[in-house]
């Protein structure tokens, strides 16, 4: 089984030294044109909980990226996100199928049981992602009072692997789950990544695809905080606006939330940093590719590398670059680009890299 990377062993170089590692995007501070938005937004007084002309303006960029129909529910992070709009598609008996490496079922501490009260039904993959035969196994048992009821497919976009579903693969995916009266959820932690790396729209592998609900993530995309659920088609949810209050993540100063999803998805501010985090992980790829003893595991679509290095020249890596180790018992390791990195900072990682690996 994969493991998620380990706070413990993903720790950053020491508080003296600059602070330039590969981590997690989270890592990465604000964009400019965000605290611009930010302090734009600060002027006067505006309505709260989201009666704002920014949540506003954002409810009509979302329905440009994601079609009329689409509903925009800001929230204050992915956790928030994905537990909010999953319960708001679910019955308190449901599960929700999802994968092995999945961020609901390995990084949120089990809030979507826990908060939700969903039953998650973690599915092993090579990759990170889910196919229509992979969930057919596990999705059974409809009727049976003994059984949580198969109500919700999720799958994130770009995967935890640093993968992508082909707006085709998301479209069969739906068709399965729908044909058997289910949904279809799209973690989007990353998903400007995702459409950076195949060159289409948002909706092409969303709305387009069959999605029913969309968790959409700007943090790691340079915002300083907030996500959004996007519910693509409202039949798919109910109680939606009263469950983010239950949840606590109904923002009194929403129009805060707001301004920064408009100022990333109002012009391609979303696509330049996006494209840039995806363009660096290609290029670091190659660099650490050049390594001799490096070997790099996942396909590189997104922005995340994923390699196998010894444990030890990891352990000394670690303590002048941040990274995380995925799998302990493999030596994995994974490095994430953001929208600040920049070629020097892979040039000299790799240099560091291969010294570590010689010595």
């Amino acid at each position: 089984m994969t493991s998620p990377p380990d706070p413990a062993t993903s720790s950053a170089a020491p508080a003296s030294a600059p602070f330039r590692g590969f981590a997690s995007d989270n890592h990465a501070g604000v964009h400019p044109e965000i605290l611009a938005a930010l302090a734009a937004a600060n002027v006067g007084h505006q309505p709260a909980y989201g009666d704002d002309v920014h949540t506003a303006r954002l409810r009509e960029v979302m329905r440009r990226h994601f079609g009329e129909q689409a509903d925009t529910y800001p929230v204050f992070n992915g956790t928030g996100a994905n537990v909010v709009g999953l319960q708001a598609m679910a019955e308190p008996w449901s599960s929700v199928l999802c994968t092995e490496s999945s961020h609901i079922h390995v990084d949120e501490c089990g809030a979507a049981e826990r908060v939700a009260g969903l039953k998650l039904i973690p599915i092993p993959t090579p990759d990170g992602r889910l196919t229509p035969e992979l969930v057919d196994r596990h999705a059974w048992g409809w009727g049976d009072p003994h059984h949580a009821q198969p109500r919700i497919v999720s799958i994130t976009q770009s995967t935890e692997m640093g993968t992508l579903y082909t707006p085709e693969e998301v479209a069969a995916l739906a068709a399965f789950a729908h044909e058997r009266g289910m949904l279809l959820h799209m973690d989007g932690a990353r998903v400007s990544n995702a459409a950076a790396a195949l060159d289409v729209p948002p909706r092409a592998f969303t709305t387009d695809a069959g999605v029913d609900v969309l968790s959409y993530g700007g943090t790691k995309n340079g915002l300083m905080v907030g996500e959004a659920v996007v519910v693509l088609d409202p039949g798919a949810v109910r109680g939606i606006e009263f469950l983010r209050k239950m949840g606590m993540q109904l923002s009194s100063k929403m129009r805060f939330l707001s301004a920064q999803l408009v100022a990333l998805l109002e012009g391609d501010l979303w696509l330049r940093n996006a494209a840039h985090a995806n363009a660096m992980a290609q290029h670091l790829a190659s660099a650490v590719r050049a390594v001799p003893g490096v070997r790099i595991t996942q396909p590189v679509q997104a922005n995340a590398v994923f390699a196998v290095i010894p444990r030890e020249v990891a352990d000394r890596l670690r303590k002048r670059y941040a990274f995380s180790t995925w799998n302990e018992r493999t030596g994995e390791v994974r490095w994430m680009c953001a929208f600040d990195t920049t070629e020097d900072d892979i040039a000299v990682f790799a240099r560091a890299l291969a010294e570590e690996m010689s010595g």
